[in-house]
C-alpha cells in the first residue's frame, strides 16, 4: 500500500451527502461543526440526552474557540442536528473514548458499543472510519464486530478483494485550543483495510482538509497515533528526569535547559509537574501493552512521568513543614496544559487533590478558566477557589502548577516571603 499522499481518485462513487458523527466530545462535535460548515448533512450521535438537547439547541457543551459560532450557523441552516439514535448515512465517523483498565489496559468497549449501534444502518457503499485513539488492531476488530451484526454485507480484509462496506482508520492530532483550524490545516494519516478503502476516506476527507491526506494500512496509521504522543512523552520524562537530577545537585534546571538548547542538534522540552490530558498520558500504554517486552524506553517514560506529582508533592510537604500546622497551600493552575479549561487526567489536579485531602489548613485554587471547583476538591470543605492575587495573598506556600497566560503578569513582589514552589519555571 502506498506510503505518501495518494494523487489519484477514487474509482467510487463519492456521494458524502449525509455523515454521521458518534460521539460528540472534544473531537467528534468540532469535526462534525466543520464537516457542518461544508454543506453537508450531519447527523451527531451521542448517548448523553443533555448533550443532544444542548446541541439541537445551537448551544456547545465543551470549551474551544470559535466552536460555538460554527455550531450554531449549522445548526440554524439546517446542516446539523444531534440525535440518540443513529440513522442511515453515507460515512460514519466514529469519535469515542478509548480509555484503560486495570493495569494500563485498552478498553475498546466504547468503539466496539459504537460499531454495534451503526451496524444496522449499513447498506452498500458505506464508509465506516475510526477515528479514536486505539490500539493497534483496534480497525480490525471492528469490522469483526460489524460482520457479525451484518453478515448479509461483505467486509474488507487486507489484500482481500472489493467489499460493500469500505473502513478505515484516521486518527485525530488537533491541539486543545486550536482544534478548528487543525482539522483543515493538519496533514492525516489514512489507515485502509485495504488501498480501495484508504482511497474512498481520502476522498471524503478532501471535502474539508487542506494538509496532505497520506494513504497506508490501518494497523500503520493506528501505530502512527500512538508513536506521535509516545515520542512526546519520552521527551518529557528526559525533562521531567532532568529536574528530578538537577535537584538532587542543586542546579536550576530551567537555566540548565536554556543552554543545552544553544547546542544546534538539542531541543529539550521544559519539565513540569508531570503529563496530563487524554492523549499523551494514556496513548503510550497502548504500546506497552501490545509488546511489552519491547516496549522498555515508553514504559519507562510513562512510570517518570506519572511519578512526577509525588516528586512535586514532596516539595509541598517540605515546604509545609511537620503537619504543616497553622499553614495555608495556594495551587496555581488546574487544567492539564495552559490557557484550556480542560482538566482530564491533569496532574496539577492530582496534586491539588492529594494535597488539600492530606492539609489540614486553607487551600486556595487559582484557575482562571473554570467557574467552579471540581466536585473532588469542593466535596472536602477547605478549598476555595479565588484569583490568583487572592491566592498568593492568603496564602504560605504557593505552588504553581500550570503557566496560564494570565500567572505571567503575577507582581513578584507579592511572592516576597513565600515558599515558592515552580513547576514550571516561570518565575524562575
Amino acid at each position: 500500500m502506498p506510503h505518501h499522499a495518494s494523487q489519484k481518485k477514487s474509482l467510487m462513487p463519492k456521494s458524502f451527502q449525509k455523515v454521521s458523527v458518534v460521539g460528540l466530545g472534544y473531537i467528534g462535535l468540532p469535526t462534525a461543526a466543520v464537516i457542518a460548515s461544508k454543506g453537508v448533512s450531519v447527523l451527531g450521535v451521542d448517548v448523553q440526552p443533555h448533550v443532544i438537547e444542548t446541541l439541537n439547541a445551537g448551544d456547545i457543551h465543551i470549551v474551544e474557540p470559535d466552536l460555538a459560532g460554527v455550531l450554531r450557523a449549522a445548526v440554524q441552516q439546517g446542516y446539523f442536528r444531534a440525535s440518540l439514535q443513529p440513522e442511515p448515512a453515507d460515512v460514519f465517523l466514529i469519535a469515542v473514548p478509548t480509555p484503560f483498565k486495570g493495569d494500563h489496559e485498552p478498553d475498546v468497549s466504547f468503539v466496539e458499543a459504537a460499531a454495534r449501534s451503526i451496524a444496522p444502518y449499513l447498506q452498500k457503499g458505506s464508509l465506516v472510519i475510526l477515528e479514536s485513539t486505539s490500539p493497534v488492531g483496534t480497525t480490525e476488530k471492528m469490522v469483526t464486530w460489524l460482520a457479525q451484526a451484518r453478515p448479509d454485507l461483505s467486509f474488507p480484509v487486507p489484500g482481500g478483494a472489493p467489499a460493500d462496506v469500505a473502513v478505515a482508520y484516521c486518527p485525530e492530532r488537533v491541539l486543545p485550543g486550536r482544534v478548528l483550524h487543525e482539522l483543515v490545516a493538519n496533514d492525516r494519516v489514512i489507515g485502509g483495510m485495504t488501498s480501495a478503502c484508504a482511497e474512498r476516506a481520502i476522498d471524503f476527507y478532501r471535502l474539508f482538509v487542506d494538509g496532505q491526506c497520506l494513504a497506508t494500512a490501518a494497523r500503520t496509521a493506528e501505530m502512527a497515533k500512538l508513536t506521535e504522543n509516545a515520542f512526546r512523552d519520552v521527551n518529557i520524562a528526559f525533562a521531567n528526569e532532568l529536574s528530578l537530577i538537577c535537584d538532587r545537585l542543586d542546579i536550576n534546571v530551567w537555566e540548565l535547559i536554556k543552554l543545552a538548547n544553544h547546542h544546534p542538534r538539542v531541543n529539550v522540552l521544559q519539565p513540569g509537574p508531570g503529563v496530563g490530558g487524554h492523549c499523551i498520558a494514556v496513548d503510550p500504554w497502548f504500546i506497552v501493552h501490545s509488546a511489552p517486552e519491547q516496549a522498555q524506553l515508553i514504559a519507562t517514560a510513562r512510570r517518570v512521568n506519572d511519578g512526577k506529582p509525588h516528586a512535586v508533592m514532596d516539595k509541598i510537604r517540605q515546604a509545609l513543614g511537620a503537619g504543616g500546622v497553622g499553614r495555608s497551600i495556594a495551587f496555581l493552575g488546574l487544567a492539564f496544559k495552559p490557557d484550556i479549561d480542560d482538566l482530564r487526567e491533569s496532574p496539577a489536579l492530582e496534586i491539588a487533590l492529594h494535597m488539600a485531602q492530606e492539609h489540614v489548613g486553607p487551600v486556595y485554587v487559582a484557575e482562571p478558566h473554570i467557574n467552579a471547583l471540581p466536585a473532588s476538591l469542593k466535596a472536602l470543605g477547605h478549598v476555595r477557589l479565588v484569583t490568583a492575587q487572592d491566592a498568593i495573598s492568603a496564602a504560605d506556600v504557593v505552588v504553581l502548577l500550570v503557566n496560564h497566560s494570565q500567572f505571567k503578569e503575577v507582581d513578584p513582589g507579592t511572592l516576597q516571603g513565600k515558599a515558592l514552589i515552580d513547576t514550571r519555571g516561570l518565575w524562575s
